[in-house]
């Protein structure tokens, strides 16, 4: 099966690399990078590169399609390239699914329609414009539309073990989970803005004028 992680300019390395992480350890699985064009974008600061590995034109028809977030996926919303791909993808995928802010695009495609959808905390207001409900689940499926969006980063790879769960099994999800040590035990409950003091959101919003 093709699992197809799409990459643009000023994405969140982790939305693609998280997911990533999970989705290759499963032999079944065949992870391709894709984009507009091949060659290296740049993640959000600029500090890191990925690599594009093939255009959209190369590859049609995928099994999976993922998208991830970032400041960047503001962008793909005017990219007529990049939604047409989406929509023409997800005619034929067995899952479309987005990462954070990813899931703006699958709403832009307008894969997102009247139905619920999690986002990043920052894009939530966004979402809803774009016809998805928005909510604050982490993790939200809707199996018979094929489609699944995930929140923050680590939400992405809770929804990449969830993947490999959909398309092989059980065991083969936890065999993929205990291989790369996934046993979160944050040493702060302040995941969510919802569970933080106002100082520690005005650091947020200190350290986002400096670095997206």
């Amino acid at each position: 099966m093709q699992v197809a992680i799409a990459l643009f300019p000023r994405l969140t390395a982790l939305d693609a690399i998280g997911p990533y992480e999970v989705l290759q350890r499963v032999p079944s699985l065949d992870i391709v990078f894709v984009g507009e064009r091949r060659g290296e974008v740049r993640t959000e600061n600029g500090f890191l590169g990925l690599t594009v590995d093939a255009t959209f034109d190369e590859v049609p028809a995928p099994d999976v399609v993922l998208v991830p977030g970032g400041i960047g996926s503001r962008e793909l919303l005017e990219s007529g390239k990049f939604l047409d791909w989406v929509r023409s993808a997800h005619a034929g995928t067995r899952f479309t699914t987005s990462v954070c802010s990813g899931s703006l695009a699958l709403a832009a495609a307008g894969l997102l329609d009247g139905l619920t959808a999690t986002t990043h905390w920052g894009a939530m207001e966004h979402l809803g414009k774009l016809g998805a409900v928005p909510v604050t689940q982490r993790v939200v499926e809707h199996l018979p539309e094929r489609v699944i969006t995930a929140a923050g980063v680590s939400a992405g790879i809770d929804m990449g073990i969830r993947l490999v769960e959909l398309l092989v099994d059980a065991v083969a999800a936890q065999a993929a989970q205990v291989y790369i040590e996934y046993d979160p035990q944050p040493p702060f409950d302040a995941g969510h803005p919802s569970r933080v003091t106002t100082e520690v959101m005005e650091r947020v919003h200190e350290h986002r004028q400096v670095r997206a």
